[in-house]
């Protein structure tokens, strides 16, 4: 085997033979962790990061960033809150909240396309418009819910396998073929790789990028759905922190921040990571505090790993 291919292997697999290293340890630190009850919730909590970061590595993908997923999360919160309350029906509730982060997201990409300022400016505005327009309609004020029908898509479970758990496989499914196998998915990769080279090819440059940053939206409000549903509340403060997690998952699953390159099913391990390490901290009581410095920490090693393997294969091809 030559060195180039060794390397590409080992950027392939890296991830999961981490996640393989996590799990061994935990083995022999605690009985706790390979529970039912625990491994339960790690699915839950999992499912709902990996959601979101699906639309993450789309826009990672094709070049960009979006900083107001989180703010889209708690918007899309209140306002199925609020119409299951003052509806008592599940379906225009779930269909407000998701057209919510549609319409967002769909301006995200009309504008950062159109206008060609930086993703960053863009969603980073977006995100403080909609955190304040939160605090605004609740007055900073949880929305509280009482239909147990509704509240099953966060709690409830078909076997062993809960709600939200079959949603992130379906979703992920459905987005992996959508990625790899068709002309959206190539476009998408195109553009991240080189943009200019995308439009000299007859690329529609703008409608490929606002569909992106539209789907990013969709998903984050569905993850707001599903995190309305398990908490029984519409919270405002709900996506506080959430696009961090979402492009830690991207990253740590390969996707590469100067676009062009990434993979859904790579951004589902990265998740798994962030989950079960966050659940290996909790169980072996490390301060929250802490546990913010290793999460950043696993992102820079990602990176700087992520970097040094493309530099192996430059030199060796």
């Amino acid at each position: 085997m030559d060195r180039r291919r060794f390397w590409l292997i080992a950027r392939k697999y890296a991830t999961f033979v981490i996640l393989c290293i996590i799990f061994l340890v935990m083995f022999f630190l605690t009985d706790r962790f390979f529970t039912f009850h625990n491994l339960s919730n790690v699915g839950r909590q999992i499912s709902m990061n990996a959601i979101l970061s699906v639309g993450m590595t789309m826009v990672i993908i094709s070049g960009g960033i979006d900083l107001s997923v989180g703010a889209i999360v708690a918007m899309s919160s209140v306002v199925c809150a609020g119409v299951l309350t003052n509806t008592g029906q599940i379906v225009p509730a779930v269909a407000a909240a998701l057209a919510v982060g549609l319409g967002i997201g769909f301006l995200n990409g009309i504008l950062i396309s159109r206008t060609g300022i930086a993703p960053f400016i863009i969603t980073l505005s977006s995100s403080s418009i909609c955190s304040g327009a939160v605090l605004v309609l609740t007055m900073a004020s949880p929305i509280p819910l009482s239909h147990d029908g509704f509240k099953l898509l966060g709690q409830g479970s078909f076997w062993i396998f809960p709600y939200p758990f079959l949603l992130m496989i379906v979703i992920f499914t459905v987005f992996a073929y959508l990625m790899n196998q068709t002309k959206f998915g190539r476009y998408v990769y195109a553009i991240g790789g080189n943009e200019k080279a995308s439009v000299v090819a007859g690329i529609r440059v703008v409608r490929t990028k606002t569909l992106v940053y539209s789907l990013c939206g969709f998903l984050a409000s569905l993850t707001g759905v599903v995190y309305t549903a398990r908490l029984s509340s519409g919270v405002p403060s709900i996506g506080e922190g959430y696009e961090m997690q979402a492009i830690t998952a991207a990253v740590i699953g390969g996707a590469s921040l100067s676009g062009g390159r990434g993979g859904i099913w790579g951004t589902l391990i990265g998740a798994v990571i962030i989950g079960v390490l966050n659940n290996a901290l909790n169980l072996l009581q490390v301060n929250s505090y802490y546990q913010n410095i290793v999460t950043g920490a696993v992102v820079l090693v990602a990176v700087l790993f992520d970097r040094f393997i493309q530099t192996r294969v430059g030199s060796e091809g």
